[in-house]
C-alpha cells in the first residue's frame, strides 16, 4: 500500500508535466477532494498508506486535470467570497477578480433598507447570491439566457438557502415576458443593476488559455466583434429599470475601462468611475442614473 505522501507527489508530477500552472496546489486540492481530508491530517498522516480504491480514483482525476479539465469542473465546486458553489461546463468558474466588483456594490447597497437588485447575465448566480448573503436586507434578480447555466444558479440557490428572496429567469437581456409585462408605469425598478457579461472579442476567444477556451460556454465569453456589444445592449435600457440614483456596475476587460464609461455617459449616467483588482487592472466601472430633476 503506498503512502499518502508518494501518491500526491505522482500527481504532481503528472500536472507538472502536463505544464499546469499551478500543479502543486491543484494536485493537493484534487488529494484533499478524493480522500475527503484536511492538510493538517495530511501533515500528521502523510507516511500512511492510502487504499487502493482511492489512489485510482485520484489518479483518474488528476489525469483528467492533466488535459487542461478545470480543477472546479472535476470537483464540481468553486470558492467565492468565501461560499462554495456548484459548478460545471454550463457556466463560468467564478474567479476572483470579480469579487472586486461584489466588493464594490456591497459598498453601495449597504445602507439601503431593502435593496433591489438585478444581475444580468447571471450565470452561476456566483454575485447575486453573494451578494444576497452579505446584505441580508436585500432582494434580487438574476437574468440568463442559457437555461443549463439557470439549472446551475437554481441549485446554487436552493443550496444557500436563498430560494424566497432570488428570483431567477430566462431571458435575452431584456426580452422575456418578465420584462414586456412590468414596461408600463408599475415596472420593477431596481437600486442597482449589476453584470459580468461576455465582454472576450471573438477574434480574442483562441488565445485563451486551454481551460477557458475549451471548457467554459462560448456563450459565456464571446463580447462579439469588439467586446463591447452586451454593454451597449445592456446600458441602452437600463435606466428603463433602475430607480433615479440607482446604480449601473459592471466587471469589464482590463482594456475596456474608457470605452465602457463613454457608453455609461452617452446614455446619461452620471459619478462614472473605473475601479481597479489586486493587480492594478483596470476591473470595474459604475455609473449612477441621475436623480429626478427638480422643478424649476
Amino acid at each position: 500500500m503506498r503512502t499518502y505522501k508518494d501518491v500526491l507527489e505522482d500527481g504532481i508530477q503528472l500536472l507538472e508535466t502536463a505544464a499546469i500552472e499551478e500543479a502543486r496546489l491543484d494536485a493537493w486540492l484534487l488529494l484533499e477532494y478524493t480522500a475527503d481530508i484536511t492538510r493538517a491530517w495530511y501533515y500528521a498522516h502523510m507516511d500512511d498508506g492510502l487504499d487502493a480504491k482511492t489512489e485510482e480514483r485520484y489518479r483518474t482525476l488528476c489525469t483528467k486535470r492533466a488535459q487542461h479539465i478545470p480543477l472546479q469542473h472535476i470537483t464540481g465546486r468553486a470558492y467565492f467570497m468565501g461560499y462554495e458553489f456548484c459548478v460545471d461546463e454550463r457556466v463560468l468558474v467564478p474567479r476572483q477578480d470579480t469579487e472586486v466588483l461584489v466588493e464594490e456594490a456591497i459598498s453601495r447597497m449597504r445602507n439601503l433598507e431593502k435593496p433591489q437588485i438585478l444581475d444580468m447575465c447571471t450565470g452561476s448566480g456566483c454575485i447575486l447570491l453573494s451578494l444576497l448573503l452579505e446584505l441580508p436586507q436585500a432582494l434580487g434578480t438574476g437574468v440568463d439566457v442559457s437555461e443549463g447555466a439557470l439549472c446551475v444558479a437554481k441549485e446554487n440557490r436552493k443550496r444557500l438557502g436563498l430560494e424566497q428572496r432570488a428570483e431567477l429567469i430566462q431571458s435575452d437581456l431584456f426580452s422575456a415576458d418578465y420584462f414586456r409585462k412590468n414596461s408600463g408605469n408599475d415596472h420593477m425598478e431596481y437600486d442597482m443593476l449589476i453584470s459580468n457579461p461576455p465582454y472576450i472579442r471573438t477574434e480574442d476567444i483562441e488565445g485563451l488559455m486551454e481551460e477557458v477556451r475549451f471548457h467554459d460556454p462560448v456563450l459565456a465569453l464571446d463580447g462579439k466583434e469588439n467586446g463591447l456589444y452586451f454593454y451597449e445592449k445592456i446600458t441602452e435600457q437600463a435606466g428603463t429599470y433602475l430607480k433615479p440614483g440607482g446604480w449601473l456596475m459592471y466587471e469589464i476587460g482590463c482594456d475596456q475601462g474608457m470605452d465602457v464609461s463613454e457608453i455609461m455617459k452617452k446614455n446619461g449616467f452620471e459619478q462614472i468611475e473605473i475601479k481597479k483588482d489586486l493587480a492594478g487592472l483596470d476591473r470595474v466601472v459604475t455609473g449612477r442614473k441621475m436623480q429626478e430633476e427638480q422643478n424649476v
